[in-house]
C-alpha cells in the first residue's frame, strides 16, 4: 500500500512540467526534531533528495516566511503562528487528492487543529506536545529532598525556590508567548489572555526571579541538562524527555525528569505547511504524505519523543512511551492545558518590550 501511494505521488511529481526541480525539495524544521533516518528512507522510496534546514525559534521561522522567497517547500510552524501566517497569505491549501495517508491521522486532534487552520485546509499535525519543567534529579532532591515532587510552576517563578537552583544552572526558552502565559497561570490569571495588565504582571513576576535565570535558548537545554551543565529548565516535552534519553546513554550519572506542573501547561501543536510560493509543492506532499505512514511517524515519535496525531501509528510505538503520561497525557492533566491564539500587532508590541525588559534585565 505504501508503495503504491508514494508511486502515484511520485508519477504526478515527474509529470510536471518542473519534472527536473521535482526531484529535490526543501524542508526547514525543528531542531533535534526528526528520526535520522527519514530523510534518507524518503529519497530511497521516491528518488527525491530533501535539503534539510533547521531553526530553534518561532519568530525565526516568522521572519523567513514573512519575507518572502525563502525557497523552502515545506516548514513546520507551531499553530499559532502558522495561523497569522496563513493570514498574511504565506501558506497554499493542501492538494488532499495528493495525502491518501490523511486517513491515518487522529479525527479529535485533528479537529483540535481547526481552530487555527478551519478544516485542516492548509496544514497537517506533525507533532504536538506540551511545555513544562525539566530537571536534575539528583539536584532536585538535594536541595528540596527526596520525597520533593516537580509539580508546580513555583519551582522556578517562587524566588525563594529559584535561588536554590541558581548554582547549578537555570534554562529558561527564548520564547515569550510560552513564558509570559505560565507566568499568568501561576498568578492566577487567564493564560490566553491579551490585557496589557496581565502581560505587566507576569513581567513583574518574571523580572522577579531574573537573577536566577542562566541563560534564555531554545535548545540548548537539551543537550545541557543531558550533561549536567544545567539543572532546571523551562522546556518543551520531548526535548526534556532527549535529554533524558541522552544521559542514560552517557551513563555518567545524571538523571533527567519531565513535569507537567499541576496549575497547567501549554498544549501546541507543530504543523506541516507549504509555502505560497514553494519550488516544488508536488515533492512537498510527497514528503508530507510519506511523514504520515504510520511506521515512518512511528519511528520519528520513538526517537524525538514527541506524540504524533497519527492513530494508526499507535501499534508502531514503543508501549514504554505511550502510557508515559508526560509525553501522552491523561484526560485529567489535559483538563488543565491551554492552547493560544496568536497575538494582534498591538499585544505583539507589548509582549516584544516587556519581553525585551526581562531578557536583559532592566
Amino acid at each position: 500500500m505504501q508503495n503504491r501511494f508514494v508511486a502515484a505521488v511520485v508519477a504526478a511529481v515527474l509529470a510536471s512540467a518542473g519534472a527536473a526541480q521535482a526531484q529535490s525539495v526543501n524542508v526547514y524544521n525543528w531542531s533535534d526534531y526528526i528520526h535520522p533516518e527519514t530523510v534518507e528512507r524518503f529519497t530511497a522510496e521516491t528518488g527525491i533528495t530533501v535539503n534539510y534546514d533547521v531553526f530553534d525559534s518561532n519568530d525565526t521561522l516568522e521572519a523567513r516566511m514573512l519575507a518572502g522567497s525563502s525557497g523552502f517547500d515545506i516548514v513546520v510552524p507551531t499553530a499559532d503562528f502558522m495561523q497569522r501566517q496563513i493570514a498574511a497569505g504565506v501558506y497554499q491549501p493542501l492538494n488532499k487528492d495528493l495525502l491518501p495517508n490523511l486517513s491515518n491521522m487522529d479525527p479529535q486532534l485533528m479537529a483540535l487543529a481547526e481552530v487555527f487552520d478551519p478544516g485542516n485546509e492548509h496544514s497537517v499535525i506533525y507533532l504536538w506536545g506540551t511545555t513544562g519543567l525539566g530537571y536534575n534529579t539528583a539536584a532536585v532532591a538535594e536541595r528540596m529532598g527526596d520525597d520533593y515532587e516537580v509539580d508546580s510552576w513555583a519551582l522556578i517563578f517562587d524566588p525563594e525556590l529559584a535561588a536554590q537552583f541558581q548554582d547549578c544552572g537555570i534554562a529558561w526558552l527564548d520564547a515569550p508567548t510560552e513564558m509570559f502565559p505560565a507566568a499568568m497561570k501561576y498568578l492566577g490569571l487567564d493564560p490566553t489572555s491579551t490585557d496589557e495588565a496581565d502581560f505587566e504582571a507576569a513581567a513583574e513576576l518574571l523580572n522577579g526571579v531574573r537573577s536566577t535565570v542562566r541563560y534564555f535558548h531554545s535548545s540548548q537545554y537539551i543537550s545541557d541538562l543531558a550533561n549536567g551543565e544545567i539543572c532546571l529548565a523551562v522546556g518543551w516535552s520531548g526535548d526534556v524527555l532527549q535529554a533524558a534519553e541522552r544521559a542514560d546513554e552517557a551513563d555518567a550519572g545524571v538523571e533527567v525528569g519531565y513535569a507537567i506542573p499541576d496549575e497547567g501547561a501549554h498544549l501546541w501543536f507543530d504543523m506541516l505547511v507549504i509555502p505560497s510560493d514553494a519550488p516544488n509543492p508536488e515533492g512537498a506532499h510527497a514528503f508530507i504524505n510519506f511523514l504520515m505512514e504510520p511506521q515512518v511517524s512511528a519511528d520519528i515519535v520513538n526517537y524525538v519523543m514527541f506524540p504524533n496525531a497519527n492513530a494508526a501509528s499507535n501499534e508502531f510505538i514503543d508501549e514504554e512511551i505511550l502510557s508515559d503520561p508526560t509525553i501522552y497525557p491523561s484526560d485529567e492533566a489535559r483538563e488543565g492545558f491551554w492552547t493560544l491564539q496568536p497575538y494582534q500587532s498591538r499585544t505583539d508590541r507589548i509582549v516584544t518590550r516587556l519581553w525585551t525588559r526581562v531578557r536583559t534585565g532592566q
